[in-house]
């Protein structure tokens, strides 16, 4: 009955408060005392156990007739209410439409530096000091595994300390996965600190996304009486992200295409484009006592002081860090910079997936993510940088890319492993969009459970072309190594250490995968500042890593912990909506605890 069932929902939040220290140390989320998941000769695994808690929340809704009849207040539909616009009037620049001329200029500096890199397909010569053990200088010399974003900071946070630097990446070009990237606040301070003139690179080439609201709305019709009523496409929590940059002292959030960081870092954070190796993939490492010996997938043997992980969530280099199974690398699946290339490299990028999580350690999310990126001027622009359409076992998140341009994914729960039809031209020929339109519907008919959704989500998939909607699986990762004997050092040995999603991987909810590598690089090279080429430094190396890898573990693991329950959650606000007293007081806590979260995200000191 209701009152049964309520005692759950009660005992339910309560075991989740209380276990929130071991979500955010472990990474996943505890079932509550009682709930047990049967299954059939398979052991139930941390994914079961967190939907096992969404089903009790979704056994508590009540269908009564009366308590359904109700107009939802028009301050639910206000984009930018009083609380918020007093901050924004705060703004050092207040919010500007953008000008034609500096949407033609954003569209073309993002064209123009996709070219740059897909020409970038032969390797770079110069200065390989990193062919021999030479140790007539005195300078640090670090080896980075991986040319995406947290390679390239590592990359440029280490030069600009004085040490030699060689970066080697296994793509040939940048894949366009994923699009902008935001940059927040705590990760251009990070910037900042590393290096003043890409930090106003940045700054010139981006997009501001801080001076309008953000936040979550219901994608369609729900609630009652009791908990409250609202229409599709009203909001449910609206923040904004200027004040707590303000008051710590940091820049605003800016929006810039994933090219044009690379481009930026490569032309001003790095002292020579020779610095990073094209179509260069460590596929192993030795730790000598004097140095580090990596080998190529070619057979190149490259030799250094420091070797840093930072070829992302498949990382070789943790595999091996790590000791985990030989199967367990993700080599063949994965490029730095933005995953598969195309669909048919997507699909494979899926499957393999699938068979690399167990080995490797990694969370299935429990999402598959569909992304674009569309040349379209959003209905709400001037008012809202970024929204969330809340639903049933799924969401659409919607961010603005600058240049009149919007960025979007739709995150639909699905086991892993899952492939759309290729185009047909007989039958069809937009498969993933003609799936986004069913799971997004606003015509009468609704989707398969009959909700009407605010059109807004397919406005922005009708003006994507299918070729630019992409899909993967999302996964995650433990912030902590599973052998207890590494706790002390998760992410490094002597002479070894990782960065950016291969150290913790997270969920895109918070937006800061790519930003806590920006801080891991300011660490890292904060760390090694004092060290040298000199064998005598060769522990003074593996206790600067190692104090390293503790300073950064209990940060990294509460933002990847708050995104994993953030996007559990997601998917049960919709039933939220329907609960008498708990879906308001749902509601009001976490309104009240966004604030919060971004005074813990943007600290004034990386």
């Amino acid at each position: 009955g209701t009152k049964y069932n309520n005692k759950i929902a009660g005992t339910t939040m309560k075991w989740w408060l209380l276990t929130l220290p071991w979500t955010m140390t472990f990474g996943f989320v505890a079932p509550p005392p009682g709930v047990v998941v049967v299954q059939k000769k398979k052991k139930m695994d941390t994914t079961t156990a967190r939907h096992a808690m969404a089903d009790l929340l979704r056994d508590v809704k009540v269908d009564i007739p009366w308590l359904v009849e109700g107009e939802a207040p028009k301050s639910n539909k206000e984009n930018v209410p009083a609380h918020i616009a007093s901050v924004l009037e705060k703004l050092p620049r207040p919010r500007v439409p953008e000008s034609a001329e500096r949407i033609e200029r954003i569209r073309r500096t993002a064209a123009e530096a996709a070219a740059v890199a897909e020409l970038e397909t032969k390797k770079s010569a110069g200065d390989e000091w990193w062919r021999s053990r030479d140790r007539r200088t005195p300078e640090l010399r670090v080896l980075v595994a991986g040319g995406g974003l947290a390679g390239l900071c590592a990359a440029a946070a280490c030069e600009a300390k004085g040490m030699k630097v060689a970066v080697f990446e296994q793509a040939t070009k940048y894949a366009p996965y994923g699009g902008p990237i935001q940059i927040q606040s705590n990760a251009l301070r990070a910037i900042e600190k590393i290096n003043r003139k890409v930090f106003e690179e940045l700054l010139e080439k981006g997009t501001p996304t801080a001076d309008r609201v953000s936040g979550l709305k219901i994608g369609y019709k729900r609630g009652n009486k009791l908990a409250g009523f609202y229409d599709r496409g009203d909001w449910l929590v609206r923040f904004d992200t200027i004040g707590p940059a303000l008051e710590a002292g940091l820049p605003p959030t800016v929006v810039v295409d994933r090219p044009v960081i690379q481009q930026i870092f490569v032309t001003h954070g790095l002292q020579s484009k020779n610095t990073v190796q094209i179509a260069s993939r460590v596929a192993s490492y030795v730790e000598r006592d004097d140095c580090v010996e990596a080998t190529l997938a070619d057979g190149t043997v490259v030799y250094g002081d420091v070797l840093v992980g930072a070829d992302g969530i498949w990382s070789t280099v943790r595999h091996q860090l790590d000791n985990l199974d030989e199967t367990a690398s993700g080599a063949a699946i994965t490029g730095a910079a933005g995953g598969a290339l195309d669909d048919k490299e997507a699909a494979t990028l899926n499957r393999e997936a699938v068979k690399l999580a167990r080995q490797a350690h990694r969370r299935y999310s429990g999402f598959t993510c569909y992304a674009g990126l569309c040349e379209h001027k959003a209905s709400n622009i001037e008012d809202v940088s970024y929204q969330i359409l809340l639903g049933s076992s799924k969401y659409f998140v919607s961010t603005d890319a600058g240049g009149d341009r919007q960025q979007w994914f739709a995150l639909i729960r699905e086991d892993p492993g899952g492939v759309d039809q290729e185009p047909s031209s007989a039958n069809d020929f937009e498969p993933k969009k003609r799936r986004l339109a069913e799971e997004f519907a606003f015509d009468s008919r609704g989707d398969a459970d009959g909700n009407v959704w605010d059109p807004f989500a397919m406005e922005l998939i009708d003006a994507t072309p299918e070729a630019q909607v992409k899909r993967r699986d999302l996964y995650d990762g433990h912030p902590l190594a599973r052998n207890p004997r590494r706790w002390l050092t998760p992410w490094n040995s002597d002479r070894v250490a990782l960065a950016g999603d291969a150290a913790h991987p997270m969920m895109p909810n918070l937006g800061q995968g790519g930003c806590q590598s920006t801080e891991d690089a300011f660490r890292l090279a904060e760390e090694l500042a004092e060290c040298t080429h000199d064998p005598a430094d060769n522990a003074k190396i593996a206790d600067a890593l190692a104090r390293y890898s503790r300073r950064r573990l209990l940060r990294t693991a509460t933002v990847q912990g708050l995104a994993q329950l953030g996007s559990d959650l997601l998917v049960d606000f919709d039933l939220m909506m329907t609960i008498p007293i708990l879906g308001p007081a749902f509601l009001l806590a976490t309104q009240l605890s966004m604030p919060w979260i971004l005074r813990f995200l943007y600290l004034p000191k990386p």
